[in-house]
């Protein structure tokens, strides 16, 4: 009985086999040789392979009795966004859209959450931020400083989903080394290909990820990160004065996302100890699995201004912990075309100066 062992080129793909001149294996496609027993070995870790194992265990807490009764649920008809406030809350309007909204009712079924934090920065301080904002903005239009007014300011409570969890994992990086050098009669290229194997653990503690759906995701990580060592254990007296948005995003939802970020944060981690010796270092295959994952369910606080400028609606968002502020500004045509316009003469003369030297 005989063994015929295949093995496929790690750089094309293609069947490899021994060369008796060179006494490698060499690809007839791309030209690679390779030693038999380096081969052999990276054959014999390719086995080693595994996919992603992700899980996470279920969590959440029900209200404790009575506890929520003073809190109530406001719809607004337009966006259809959910707040949750105090029940003494006077007539407001939707902290996104700005329309009126109404009540819906009691605060029913929804997890409790397990923490806040509390509101650090007040409105006067998410106005000067904003002002702040305006600052060394050299392509917005002049007078949207002076004729914008804000609409509306709310703090408004988000909730976040924030996922802990260990993580083992074995990474495969294909690196490569290249080196060009010529005589008189060529130029020559060669790329040495080098697979190198990481493995180790990591723990991952509050990865949030914001579970409202009328929150865009990108400006809330952008607002990121929260100093979680200041969150507390929740009460309802941190809602007073403020809103609370109502999470209709479930953890489960969020997790595909999470399982995303913290793929990609194990990777670049892992990637960190390799050598930068190498001209490239591509993740070839990643294998992530998780054990004692689980979820919390916390508040975190944003001040919501909305401003409305020549007829169209401009929302800005503030930690309000931290103070990061984020949020798009309009940019004025005219000023973007001239500003355009003079760099691309200024490249102009610049590569214009550059022939006329290189013709002397």
């Amino acid at each position: 009985m005989s063994v015929i062992l295949e093995y496929k080129c790690p750089c094309c793909g293609g069947a490899i086999s021994f060369d008796s001149d060179s006494q490698k294996m060499k690809c007839p496609y791309c030209d690679s040789e390779f030693e038999v027993e380096a081969l052999r070995h990276y054959d014999e870790e390719l086995k080693n392979d595994r996919p992603d194992s992700m899980g996470w265990d279920e969590e959440g807490k029900p209200w404790k009795e009575g506890e929520s009764e003073g809190l109530r649920i406001f719809v607004c008809e337009s966006c259809a966004g959910e707040i949750i406030a105090e029940a003494t809350t006077a007539a407001s309007s939707c902290p996104y859209c700005g329309n009126p909204v109404i009540v819906k009712g009691q605060l029913m079924g929804d997890l409790r959450p397990d923490a806040v934090i509390p509101f650090k920065l007040d409105k006067e301080d998410a106005k000067a931020a904003l002002r702040q904002h305006f600052e060394g903005k050299r392509l917005l239009p002049r007078v949207f400083k002076s004729e914008n007014r804000i609409d509306e300011i709310k703090g408004v409570y988000v909730p976040f989903w924030l996922y802990d969890t260990h993580t083992d994992a074995r990474i495969r990086f294909r690196a490569t080394d290249t080196r060009h050098w010529s005589d008189r009669d060529y130029n020559y290229t060669e790329t040495r290909h080098y697979s190198i194997i990481r493995s180790g653990s990591l723990d991952f503690e509050n990865v949030p990820a914001d579970g409202s759906s009328k929150m865009d995701d990108t400006l809330m990580e952008s607002l990121e990160p929260f100093d979680y060592s200041e969150a507390v254990d929740f009460q309802t007296a941190y809602l007073s004065g403020y809103l609370a948005d109502r999470y209709d995003v479930t953890a489960d939802e969020n997790r595909e996302r999470v399982n995303g970020r913290i793929k990609t944060s194990t990777e670049y981690a892992f990637r960190g100890t390799v050598s930068a010796r190498y001209d490239t270092v591509i993740a070839e295959n990643s294998s992530v699995r998780f054990s004692g994952g689980r979820t919390k369910y916390a508040l975190f606080p944003v001040w919501i201004l909305n401003t409305t400028w020549k007829g169209e609606k401009y929302t800005f968002a503030m930690n309000g912990q931290t103070g990061k502020f984020v949020g798009d500004l309009p940019i004025d045509k005219g000023r973007f075309w001239g500003w355009f316009g003079g760099l691309t003469a200024g490249i102009t003369v610049v590569g214009y100066l550059l022939s006329w030297l290189l013709l002397m």
